[in-house]
């Protein structure tokens, strides 16, 4: 209830150029680049192939299939009509770009899970991430949830993860703090913009979350 609380404070405080720059710099899109760098870069030890020096191919490899490529089809599709601009907010129309970026994502996992040159973690991240896709894509037929709100629940889920593996480094507890606050700012900001209601915000963070969650005890169970 707290949370929900300052959710609707914040909605009503956050400009709207405020809440448009929070909504853009924390795209769904943009999310999963950002979480390959926190992983590979700024959490030493826990990614070890392949070696630092060649870290920039995952990180190349993630923005080319989960950003530039879904970004790419989306203007495409603007091109020829079947949207009427690249926010998408008619729930109709964000079906083939949903899917789209379901296909890319996919890719990107099947290239990053080849355990003789990636850390298995690298291709699990990717998994999670294009099921999460899959599954909005799947709502979004019939119910418009968040996708903000799905990417950063799932960043969320990762922070909280990361945090319990290594309760002995510093940083990661810092790193999920960053994701509480980040993923309370991002759904304020698309409250304000009244781009979603509170119950499709909250479906969208608790689809994030607790897919990552779910696969994070999948895999310590096996």
């Amino acid at each position: 209830m707290l949370y929900l609380r300052l959710s609707h404070f914040f909605s009503y405080r956050v400009s709207r150029g405020l809440a448009m720059a929070l909504s853009v710099v924390f795209h769904p899109l943009l999310v999963p680049s950002y979480l390959y760098y926190i992983v590979c870069y700024q959490l030493p030890g826990l990614v070890l192939r392949p070696l630092l020096p060649e870290r920039w191919f995952v990180l190349a490899t993630v923005l080319l299939f989960t950003f530039v490529l879904p970004t790419i089809s989306s203007v495409v599709l603007l091109r020829f009509g079947l949207l009427d601009s690249l926010e998408m907010s008619v729930r109709r129309q964000r079906a083939w770009p949903l899917l789209l970026a379901t296909s890319s994502f996919t890719i990107a996992a099947v290239l990053l899970n080849r355990p003789q040159f990636f850390d298995p973690l690298l291709g699990q991240l990717m998994v999670g991430m294009a099921l999460a896709v899959g599954l909005t894509f799947l709502i979004t037929l019939r119910w418009k949830i968040s996708a903000h709100g799905v990417g950063v629940g799932g960043a969320l889920g990762l922070s909280v993860l990361l945090h319990l593996s290594s309760p002995d480094r510093p940083s990661a507890l810092w790193w999920l703090v960053g994701a509480v606050l980040v993923a309370g700012a991002v759904l304020s900001a698309r409250l304000a913009l009244n781009a979603h209601t509170v119950a499709q915000v909250w479906a969208g963070l608790g689809l994030g979350l607790g897919l990552v969650l779910g696969l994070g005890a999948g895999l310590a169970a096996g």
